[in-house]
């Protein structure tokens, strides 16, 4: 298969996604966030894993120069953490009447989100298809769980289930259209050193995002679990790394 249409197909599939969120409806509220957490935490793992384990390993290898591969990890970090901050400031300083705000401002910095991780994955398979899938596996296992988040917060918001179903799909299309826009790019500029960004973005949602959100249970039993399901992730992808 070509490099677009590894690319056209792994945006498919990440769109797809979308549809897990509806699932959310069908869980009761106390058994759903016995199955997030440990999906967060497996989702955390996995991110580092595949920063740590391939994405930064396959930059040094591609770009060959240390210092350029570090600065673009450092970029991706920063970004990221402007671009929380920014989300933040409108959750702390903007007085929210209704819920249904909040409704599109999850979906606007989920469209964007998945607009990056779209041109993560498409120049990751332009540098070699392998790295590609390791780098959608990565990116879906943090999808799931954020999709069921995403989903649940946007019925709660005051959307109807259709609504709520049809504009997480429509966000999630950005995804394949960043895998194109970095395939459009490839021809132009070195989107390799989209890869080293990407994981700077992985490893930053990984240890603010994510990790903090697995260790506020106050049940022993739960952090365990949560821990174990944080290092299955990490162990699944340096497996991959030794074997590929």
């Amino acid at each position: 298969m070509s490099t677009l249409g590894w690319i056209l197909l792994a945006g498919l599939a990440m769109s797809t996604l979308a549809l897990v969120g509806s699932t959310a409806l069908l869980i009761p509220d106390r058994l759903f966030s016995r199955i997030v957490m440990p999906l967060v935490g497996l989702a955390a793992g996995a991110l580092l894993g595949g920063a740590l384990f391939h994405m930064l390993p396959e930059s040094i290898s591609t770009i060959g120069n240390h210092l350029s591969v570090f600065a673009w990890v450092a970029a991706g970090l920063f970004s990221f953490h402007v671009l929380e901050q920014f989300l933040h400031w409108h959750h702390c300083h903007r007085p929210i009447r209704e819920h249904r705000p909040l409704g599109y401002l999850i979906l606007a910095a989920d469209g964007l989100h998945n607009l990056i991780g779209g041109m993560a994955v498409g120049s990751a398979f332009v540098v070699d298809f392998r790295l590609g899938i390791v780098t959608w596996l990565v990116a879906a296992a943090h999808e799931i769980p954020q999709e069921l988040g995403d989903f649940g917060i946007l019925v709660h918001s005051g959307w109807n289930t259709r609504q709520a179903l049809l504009y997480n799909v429509l966000s999630a299309l950005t995804f394949p259209a960043g895998g194109l826009l970095a395939y459009g790019f490839a021809g132009h500029v070195d989107v390799a050193v989209l890869v080293p960004f990407a994981a700077g973005n992985f490893i930053y949602i990984a240890l603010t995002d994510l990790l903090p959100e697995i260790s506020t249970s106050p049940i022993a039993k739960h952090k365990i679990v949560q821990t174990l399901s944080f290092a299955i992730g990490l162990l699944v992808l340096w497996v991959i790394a030794v074997l590929a």
